[in-house]
């Protein structure tokens, strides 16, 4: 069996190509939800997608994913094309350059001050390092994460 790690690699390979802009691909993800597997492909574009993109994208990955040879998927799968929705991923360097102004959540594998999930504002990012400026029970504070220690990063909604 191929790890779900893999399926994601090479649906990710596949599809790539296929997702034109205005539309961005954002995120593959292959996951058991109760008995069934999904493969979500999570698109986005400027403005947001609608539910006429979601079924035009289908329409195109769908039958590229019946090419791929051998077949990674173990079992059957539900394919669901959305949106990342209002918390989306940011999986890459440029994703968290272009979030930089926003209001993020970062998890990390090493805390620091004993500290791993941070949320705040997104004041810069060089490539190398994020700066988020965060509440500290009632104080702003401002820190300094080296990008190889994030292990999750996210848009989050200010509450």
């Amino acid at each position: 069996m191929i790890a779900n790690q893999t399926i994601v690699d090479i649906v990710t390979q596949v599809v790539t190509p296929a997702i034109q802009a205005p539309f961005e691909l954002v995120d593959v993800e292959y996951e058991k939800m109760g008995g069934d597997y999904v493969l979500s492909i999570l698109i986005d574009k400027p403005g947001g997608i609608t539910v006429e993109d979601t079924a035009q994208l289908t329409d195109v990955v769908s039958p590229l994913l019946d090419t791929i040879q051998p077949d990674p998927f173990p079992e059957q799968y539900m394919l669901e094309v959305s949106s990342p929705g209002l918390e989306r991923p940011l999986k890459t360097a440029e994703a968290l350059s272009n979030a930089v102004g926003s209001y993020i959540n970062v998890s990390l594998y090493k805390s620091i001050d004993k500290v791993k999930i941070f949320e705040g504002d997104l004041l810069s990012f060089d490539g190398e390092t994020l700066t988020i400026d965060y509440m500290d029970k009632t104080r702003h504070k401002t820190v300094d994460i080296p990008y190889q220690t994030v292990a999750k990063a996210r848009l989050a909604v200010k509450l």
